[in-house]
């Protein structure tokens, strides 16, 4: 069971339109407890599917920490950004984006997540024994 996600307009303060917002969604799956997900739905074109999008997978609490203080050192990086705003660092193989999410909708998500898999409990939540059959099995 996947929660709803959370729709959000975001901005990249540091591209040439900085207050031109972009609609992405925050996404919790408890069968992926550790994990948050950022999902930028593509426009849809002769190429791509009607529900294209692009995700980036990172670890929920990052996420959580990083609206407090600066957090994280590789792809994903997090940190409170300019009043009622958390700055997300995405970095790949062409570059790197920042882009500002508000806080209140970073928070609200944080807050679902949490209360179906509360922070500590993320184990509890993991079918390791059908991943382990799954990776052994030949198929």
């Amino acid at each position: 069971m996947q929660m709803p996600a959370h729709p959000m307009p975001v901005t990249f303060p540091e591209s040439p339109l900085p207050h031109v917002p972009v609609v992405a969604e925050l996404r919790f799956d408890p069968d992926l407890p550790y994990a948050a997900c950022l999902a930028f739905p593509l426009t849809p074109c002769d190429c791509l599917t009607a529900d294209a999008q692009v995700c980036w997978y990172f670890s929920r609490e990052l996420l959580n920490e990083g609206r407090r203080a600066p957090a994280g050192s590789g792809d994903v990086r997090v940190s409170p950004g300019p009043e009622g705003a958390v700055l997300i660092t995405l970095r790949g193989p062409t570059g790197e984006a920042v882009l500002s999410a508000p806080a209140d909708d970073v928070e609200a998500f944080l807050s679902d997540s949490f209360s179906l898999v509360p922070a500590g409990s993320e184990a509890d939540h993991l079918d390791v024994e059908t991943t382990l059959a799954w990776l052994l099995s030949d198929g």
